[in-house]
């Protein structure tokens, strides 16, 4: 498989796919059609899922050299949504991630790499409350189409799991029957869909 195209019968003298090489460029990240989010367990018990709303970020793919691949992400901590604007107004409080202080969360990438098939590895600074901490997202390649509007898309789906005391994040409360009422573990996860820059 090509690393940003499914198989060709067309190959490079490179090793790879006349596709892989057509997808190297510059893409903006289509927020409408992407999503940004995360999963704690809450209680110890059940799992609660949330979301932010409002980012922007861009993608540089490299076809023939999948390391030389970048991303970049900048989300707006007011945007954070749960289905509970309570629990939303406590996780953007003090407590939590002190929006008035710190309004963006930041992602810039480090290093690529291809793990074979449509499976790839990326590495970067991820900086939450002015801590900037590496992390490693590993991505699936879900493919590339060109849609009605005449867009070239590509869209990639991604996870993590970081633990939020690293970045200074560790309000809690303790439970009557042991354990705490938020997970310091949280799962990340991406849906992407980023058009290709004209």
């Amino acid at each position: 498989m090509g690393i940003f195209g499914r198989k060709s019968d067309e190959t490079t003298a490179a090793g790879t796919t006349a596709d892989t090489a057509a997808l190297t460029g510059d893409y903006t990240i289509d927020p409408a059609h992407s999503t940004l989010g995360f999963v704690a367990r809450h209680a110890m018990v059940t799992n609660v899922k949330g979301s932010f709303q409002e980012f922007e970020g861009t993608l540089h793919l490299d076809g023939t050299e999948p390391s030389k691949s970048t991303a970049s992400l900048d989300i707006k901590m007011d945007s954070i949504t749960t289905g509970s604007p309570d629990r939303d107004g406590h996780l953007k409080s003090a407590d939590f991630f002190k929006i008035d202080e710190f309004p963006t969360m930041t992602f810039r990438s480090t290093s690529a790499e291809a793990l074979g098939d449509d499976d790839y590895r990326i590495t970067g600074d991820l900086t939450i409350l002015g801590v900037t901490k590496p992390v490693t997202i590993d991505l699936e390649f879900n493919g590339a189409a060109k849609d009605p509007f005449g867009n070239e898309r590509v869209g990639f789906e991604g996870k993590a799991e970081i633990k939020r005391s690293d970045w200074g994040v560790t309000w809690n409360a303790a439970l009557e029957t042991g354990g705490v009422l938020v997970s310091d573990k949280i799962k990340l996860n991406f849906d992407i869909s980023a058009i290709k820059n004209a």
